[in-house]
């Protein structure tokens, strides 16, 4: 518990000792704030005339009044102060859920990009299977072409067509031919 001081204070000219828990500081303030009220009061023309007791009670009524104010002002302000960390804690709560959601969107990036690697793997393989198809089917490019390794896929899918589609060609030629000597072979 604090200890109990005690302070002389002049008040409307007269010396009082105000004794209480707080600073003699704080007690010399208030003393202040009375004298300030009553000076206010002294130089009003028409409260000069009152008598000394309606002084004394319109002493007391501004004093209230100050307190009044001054409490709705705090009361104010800590209605203030509440709806702000209100505010606060609402954007707390919003900057850990866009925190979350990144480092799951993050996650799901990294998936992706998992899978466009193993696509692009896949795709790979299949190309290779399909050079070895083509290869084994008896067509190798050309020397001074360009290797199946070097181009495009779409341009690889496109070469490929144009080799089975020769190819075809080849083979119905050949078929044809085959026929012709055995038609030949047939009528000597």
């Amino acid at each position: 518990m604090s200890v109990k001081t005690s302070a002389d204070v002049l008040i409307g000219g007269k010396v009082y000792t105000l004794s209480g828990y707080e600073s003699e500081d704080y007690l010399q303030k208030v003393a202040s704030y009375i004298n300030g009220k009553l000076s206010e009061f002294e130089e009003m023309e028409q409260v000069k005339r009152f008598p000394l007791e309606m002084k004394h009670t319109l002493l007391e009524l501004n004093i209230a009044d100050d307190y009044y104010k001054a409490k709705e002002r705090a009361e104010k302000l800590e209605e203030d102060m509440r709806e702000k960390d209100k505010e606060i804690y609402d954007l707390k709560h919003e900057l850990i859920s866009a925190q979350i959601k990144e480092e799951s969107q993050e996650g799901a990036a990294a998936g992706l990009e998992k899978e466009n690697r193993e696509l692009l793997l896949e795709k790979a393989r299949l190309e290779a299977a399909l050079a070895d198809a083509l290869a084994v089917g008896g067509k190798e490019p050309p020397a001074g072409e360009e290797s199946q390794e070097g181009r495009s896929f779409e341009g690889f899918l496109d070469s490929a067509a144009a080799e089975w589609g020769n190819w075809v060609e080849e083979q119905k030629e050949e078929a044809k031919r085959k026929g012709a000597a055995q038609k030949e072979g047939g009528r000597n």
